[in-house]
């Protein structure tokens, strides 16, 4: 039986969807001015082995990832790169894909953009201050009415009595209370905007998320999920709009991925210790990557170097050197009724254990090592497909960027093995070892095995 920890309950809580066999599902997703950094790859993988476990669980899964296509940074970047907002957002989406695909992130059901939702936007705000949570400033911004709102800090366990003007919140003499925050922006000079009733504008960020996921999971949805540093405000803020909006519970369930460190510390723009998806995978084959993000618990904090990632590199080679020698076999359904199987569905179950299901993973392989059983080979395979690992043909994983390289490199190593396999015939031990070496100096591993020499990427 899956169970959650509850961000708004935090605790562990038994999943029960609001439609039996049926999950809503919304996350939010990117602002599409730059490349995504680590902890875009973090909250991608992650709800991408949410999505996979529920939906491997029995659950049909609709699962929607928002992307914000009009924000500050989004008309400060346009403007300095001397393009339109429009031409700078569709380049970073299609980057975000292609960070997403080599990450063997599945593609959401639904990736609404901010900018198709305006009339859905308007029309909650318009809602809202009907309602008498939210009123125009005069300077024709919208702002929300936070006092209004009895419910406002259940989810991130602030209250109005702990914040302090002028530290979380933005000054304005525009505001009835320092801790309101704006829904609609009237419009700037040279900046993008749309008609109101109010004038002018663009929406403001918190509002996009409620409106979208109202558009498209309704009043009452099951799952909410997004980074830990979007619990306070964004979080807070949807919660207030939506459920003030729609008389009930916008989610029953609330997830939130730990922080990314660098070396032991916040990763952050502002400190310069960021690093994106690109640059890492220049270094590192994309399942290593993923393999690392789910070593740790989603909750905790997930601390990046080299070191670390070596380290994944070394475990995900164990795993795959582990059914390297194994049976072409076609995909087959999960025996669950396994010790192995059981036990990798227990982990998973408890709120998503990735690193007890990846310790069954070893214990599986290990058995594997000690006798080569296509059934445990295929079992493997499809434990980790689960997790979205070990998806790759295991001689080009081990061969690593050698083999993307082309024939030329490879028939290159093969020749070398050629004369090293004739210098042992000619029982040359001096050239066969100086040949061993030769290629271990370049991170090529040799292994004899009775059907000949293989190699893999050190």
């Amino acid at each position: 039986m899956l169970s959650i920890y509850n961000s708004l309950s935090n605790k562990k809580e038994i999943f029960k969807p609001i439609i039996p066999k049926m999950v809503s599902l919304y996350v939010c997703g990117m602002t599409v001015y730059d490349f995504c950094h680590l902890g875009h790859a973090r909250v991608m993988v992650i709800f991408d082995l949410i999505n996979r476990w529920l939906r491997q669980s029995g659950y049909t899964v609709k699962y929607v990832r928002n992307i914000t296509d009009i924000d500050d940074k989004i008309i400060t970047k346009a403007t300095e790169q001397g393009i339109t907002i429009q031409q700078l957002t569709e380049k970073f989406i299609n980057e975000m894909n292609k960070d997403a695909d080599a990450l063997g992130v599945l593609r959401p059901d639904f990736e609404p953009k901010a900018t198709n939702h305006i009339s859905e936007i308007i029309n909650m705000i318009q809602l809202l201050i009907d309602k008498g949570f939210a009123y125009v400033g005069e300077n024709n911004d919208v702002y929300y009415s936070v006092k209004e709102f009895n419910g406002y800090g259940k989810l991130s366990g602030k209250t109005l009595k702990d914040l302090k003007a002028g530290k979380r919140v933005e000054i304005d003499s525009n505001k009835k209370n320092n801790f309101d925050f704006v829904m609609w922006k009237a419009a700037k000079k040279d900046e993008p905007f749309w008609d109101s009733p109010w004038g002018p504008g663009r929406p403001g960020w918190h509002i996009e998320c409620s409106a979208m996921s109202n558009k498209l999971l309704g009043d009452h949805f099951d799952i909410h999920g997004g980074g830990q540093d979007l619990q306070f405000p964004h979080h807070e803020n949807e919660i207030a709009q939506s459920e003030a909006a729609n008389d009930c519970k916008m989610a029953n369930y609330w997830i939130h991925n730990g922080f990314v460190r660098i070396d032991d510390e916040k990763m952050s723009k502002s400190l310069g210790n960021f690093f994106t998806i690109r640059s890492i995978l220049e270094k590192y084959l994309p399942e290593v990557v993923r393999f690392f993000i789910l070593k740790a618990h989603y909750r905790s904090p997930l601390n990046y170097s080299d070191n670390q990632l070596d380290d994944a590199k070394q475990g995900l080679t164990r795993l795959y050197l582990s059914i390297r020698n194994g049976a072409q076999a076609s995909e087959s359904e999960i025996d669950w009724s396994s010790d192995y199987s059981k036990r990798f569905k227990e982990a998973l179950d408890d709120d998503f254990n990735t690193p007890e299901a990846i310790a069954i993973l070893f214990e599986l392989a290990n058995e594997i090592n000690k006798n080569q059983d296509d059934q445990k080979i295929q079992l493997l395979k499809n434990l980790a497909k689960s997790l979205g690992i070990l998806t790759m043909n295991p001689e080009d994983f081990l061969k690593g960027e050698i083999a993307s390289d082309g024939d030329k490199n490879e028939l290159k190593i093969d020749k070398l093995i050629d004369e090293r396999n004739l210098a042992k015939e000619n029982k040359n031990f001096e050239e066969a070892d100086r040949i061993r070496k030769l290629l271990l100096k370049n991170d090529i591993l040799l292994e004899d095995t009775p059907e000949g020499t293989i190699w893999r990427k050190k």
